[in-house]
């Protein structure tokens, strides 16, 4: 089962931790571009509320001046005083060329009249439009208007003063395409030469085909609002939530945007509201209200104008700011995903390196140098471990140096270094196993020195010691590669001889170490010889096992010591009887006597 590394996990954190905070920035960097938009939309949005608001305040400015144009005619004074409104009046005609004119060249005037004071007010003079066309109506079709309040407000007023009617649905009958439209009224008083108010020009303007003429340069898809001082709608895109105070059902604007409600009760100049912050108000829109001074005496005291747009206009730029995000994130992230690989590795690998040298750290091949000059803290962690592998491996190479020092010592004899005698035993075995495979047979030579013990006793054991480390010496030389020589202990040797050597030649090897040993020894400047008896056991006439071939040449040895006149002694050639009584493991009591007799009369040469 597949086990991510640690290379793998980091790699995996880090290009995580790279394309969070990619995706992260280009997500902030998408809304905050959207809030910008939006508040951009919104302040562009806003310039052009106001400027609608001005452009509304400079029309009804202008409507004014026409009322006053017509007031200040020194004939509207004359008829108003004079005119009683029956038979014919020049002058009453010529004035009412220049009311016709007026509505002719003004498209969004709905009525132009001359109301008299005099008469219950009594219309002198009225032009309204009917479709596109003004009409004039006759004589029989005027009115007293003396009890509406724009008729005796307006005649209160000095000269040159404007009345500005709320905006209300114009109910007056025989209106012609007035009746029925909201309607904003405009009056103006009519003075004499005195001073003295003889009567009233009244203007009633469309305030749909008004606000249409004013907003003809706003995009096709801007909405306009407008709520009076109450906050009853009197325009909105829902012709249904207008002048609902004149329905019985009263539709306020701080009711349908919450937000507007400081422009009616606090006083605030302007708010601003967009679907982006304020879903539940502004849905998919941005809106701007503004609240203006409405007419200049009386009348409403203001009216709260606003404008809406799709905020899906303001949006378009982020969406597409939205796709260059998301393929600068991708490529963000895939540049984190490659730079969080090449970090992982680069940090992981020093610590691979430790990982490996500590897994092998018993291998016997160079190992793998450790970035020691490093300054951080894997430069730390791995002069330490350095250290400490230096440290380890010298006292694993001293423990190493020692064991193998116990092993030769526990196989190897400390005085000369020959094999002992558990090793020779083992080799002799394993000389025996291939011996019987191949069918070739195999010698053992029992030494013993002859006049060791009067060497040792007479100067001391470190004379005997160099003796036998010279005739350990001898025998090595003596013999070849081959042949194995060890010693058994005291002064006894015995050396192994294999293949056809060991057949016919065996007597030859034993004469040359017995010519060898009795050779001059020179130990500690004194001149010696020692002298041996051997005893020759061969594979398979002697014995089939390392016991048996062992024991058969020390008989043989003890057989050539109690005869002085031979050197060494095969146990082949030994009688019957004393052959039988060694294969028992018995040897004679006097013969063990003999034996140390003829060592203790033994000489000793200088």
């Amino acid at each position: 089962m597949w086990r991510p590394g640690l290379t793998f996990k980091l790699s995996v954190l880090l290009a995580c931790i790279g394309v969070l905070t990619s995706g992260a920035t280009g997500y902030y960097a998408y809304r905050a571009n959207r809030t910008l938009l939006v508040r951009e939309a919104g302040r562009s949005l806003m310039t052009s509320t106001e400027l609608l608001a001005r452009r509304s305040s400079v029309a009804i400015d202008d409507i004014a001046a026409d009322a006053q144009v017509l007031a200040s005619l020194p004939s509207s004074a004359t008829v108003a005083q004079a005119d009683d409104g029956s038979g014919k009046n020049a002058a009453r005609e010529r004035l009412a060329q220049v009311f016709f004119s007026f509505m002719t060249h003004h498209r969004e005037y709905l009525q132009i009249r001359l109301i008299a004071r005099e008469h219950h007010g009594l219309e002198l003079i009225r032009f309204d439009r009917d479709a596109s066309h003004a009409v004039r109506v006759e004589q029989s079709g005027l009115q007293e208007k003396g009890q509406l309040a724009y008729v005796f407000d307006t005649l209160a007023l000095a000269r040159g003063h404007i009345y500005v009617s709320p905006i209300t649905i114009n109910h007056e009958q025989g209106a012609h395409s007035a009746q029925g439209r909201p309607t904003l009224r405009l009056a103006t008083p009519v003075a004499d030469n005195r001073g003295t108010v003889v009567g009233v020009v009244v203007i009633d303007v469309d305030l749909a085909r008004l606000l249409e003429r004013l907003q003809v340069d706003l995009p096709g898809n801007y909405e306009v609002f407008l709520a009076n001082e109450w906050g009853d709608f009197l325009v909105h895109p829902d012709v249904s939530q207008t002048f609902g105070f004149d329905k019985g059902r009263r539709i306020f604007m701080q009711e349908n945007f919450p937000t507007t409600r400081p422009l009616f009760e606090d006083g605030r100049s302007a708010v601003m509201l967009n679907g982006l912050t304020q879903p539940d108000e502004a849905s998919s829109r941005i809106l701007a209200f503004i609240r203006r001074p409405f007419g200049s005496s009386e009348g409403n005291r203001f009216v709260v104008l606003g404008l809406s747009r799709p905020l899906s206009d303001a949006l378009n730029g982020a969406s597409m700011l939205g796709g260059s995000i998301v393929r600068i994130v991708l490529i963000s992230s895939l540049l984190a995903i490659i730079l969080a690989a090449m970090f992982a590795r680069a940090l992981v690998q020093p610590l691979q390196t430790l990982a490996h040298a500590a897994t092998h750290f018993f291998a016997d091949h160079t190992m793998e140098a450790l970035p020691v000059r490093r300054t951080d803290e894997i430069g730390v962690l791995a002069r330490c471990f350095d250290r400490m592998r230096r440290e380890i491996r010298s006292q694993i190479d001293g423990l190493h140096s020692r064991q193998h020092e116990l092993v030769h010592l526990a196989r190897h004899d400390a005085l000369t270094g020959l094999p002992n005698r558990m090793l020779f035993m083992e080799r002799l075995e394993e000389a025996i196993r291939d011996a019987a495979s191949s069918g070739e047979p195999l010698a053992v030579l029992f030494v013993d020195l002859d006049r060791f013990k009067q060497i040792n006793d007479q100067f001391g054991h470190s004379a005997g010691d160099d003796v036998l480390v010279e005739v350990a010496r001898r025998l090595q030389e003596l013999l070849t590669g081959a042949d194995m020589v060890a010693r058994l202990g005291g002064d006894e040797f015995v050396v192994l001889i294999n293949g056809p050597r060991s057949a016919g030649p065996a007597p030859g090897i034993a004469s040359r170490i017995k010519q060898t040993l009795d050779e001059v020894l020179l130990v500690n400047e004194r001149r010696m010889t020692v002298g041996a008896s051997i005893g020759i056991s061969q594979y398979p006439v002697d014995g089939d096992s390392a016991g048996a071939l062992l024991l058969n040449a020390d008989a043989a040895m003890y057989a050539a010591k109690s005869d002085g006149n031979c050197s060494y002694q095969r146990y082949q050639d030994l009688p019957d009887s004393q052959r039988n009584r060694t294969a028992k493991g018995v040897v004679p009591q006097a013969q063990a006597d003999d034996l140390a007799a003829a060592q203790d009369d033994a000489d000793t040469v200088f």
